[in-house]
């Protein structure tokens, strides 16, 4: 298999994984960078990071396309009901993050962006995750207030440590907060549109200044349609989270998966100490 070959195969594997990663609260920035860092793909993760932040730019461009497409319906008719406090409650939720992403999101990248801290923001959320959901399911998206909002902002902000991943830290927010878990999952989907589409039009814009990278076309452009096509093929998963399901499951994925990243960095520190 050519190199060529391989690289647009892989970007629609990842593509493909983008849409479910990014509807589930399991990290879809967390599984670009720790899937192929398990398989072994060299030429991923050993490409230049600036690289492989680009390329995680046209998956979530995909996703947000996608959505904007299934979710059209259900955000119009949220549009045409929003009094006022619905308002404040996106505006708040948006302002923390789009304020910290701006400042400090290369940072966090650089420093946070290994497997082991995505790990364990892995495990840690999960953890959260798994405690937010035994709250009791007291109160409805309607009753979301200006609080509310804060809290969800800051929750959104919590995500840009990778691992950590937006739809669980908003999911954890809003479960502590005693929604239910259906009114909590539709809270974190109207929360999210604007920061991701924010977020993915400030990155666009930084790569439209830096410039795509040479051979990068192809790769981009087969990830940024698996990730659409993905997305729109996954939005069955919203159906399934919303009928009243624990998301204890996934918690348990998300600890799963921290914990098998961490046993092979355990050992591949142990292999380096012996030589």
């Amino acid at each position: 298999m050519g190199a060529q070959a391989r690289a647009l195969r892989r970007a629609f594997a990842l593509g493909a994984m983008h849409g479910p990663a990014e509807l589930l609260p399991i990290s879809s920035s967390g599984h670009i960078e720790l899937i192929p860092w398990l398989l072994r793909w060299d030429e991923h993760t050993q490409s230049d990071p600036e690289l492989r932040k680009s390329f995680e730019i046209a998956l979530h461009a995909g996703t947000a396309a996608a959505l904007l497409e299934a979710l059209r319906g259900e955000v119009l008719e949220s549009a045409r009901t929003a009094d006022l406090e619905r308002v404040e409650v996106v505006a708040l939720s948006f302002v923390t993050p789009a304020v910290i992403g701006f400042v400090l999101e290369r940072p966090i990248e650089r420093h946070l962006g290994q497997a082991g801290s995505i790990a364990v923001g892995l495990i840690v959320g999960g953890a959260l995750l798994a405690w937010a959901d035994r709250s009791p399911q007291q109160r409805h998206h309607q009753e979301a207030t200006a609080a509310d909002g804060l809290w969800l902002g800051v929750a959104q902000a919590c995500a840009l440590i990778p691992g950590v991943s937006r739809n669980g830290a908003t999911l954890t927010a809003a479960r502590l907060r005693r929604f239910t878990r259906a009114d909590a999952e539709r809270l974190s989907r109207h929360v999210a549109l604007p920061v991701i589409a924010g977020a993915t039009a400030l990155k666009l814009w930084r790569l439209r200044r830096s410039g795509m990278p040479p051979g990068a076309a192809g790769p981009f452009a087969v990830g940024a349609a698996a990730s659409f096509v993905s997305t729109l093929a996954s939005t069955r998963l919203i159906e399934q989270i919303e009928r009243d399901r624990s998301l204890l499951p996934v918690a348990a994925y998300r600890i799963a998966l921290g914990s098998v990243v961490l046993r092979r960095l355990w050992a591949q520190r142990a292999a380096t100490t012996r030589r």
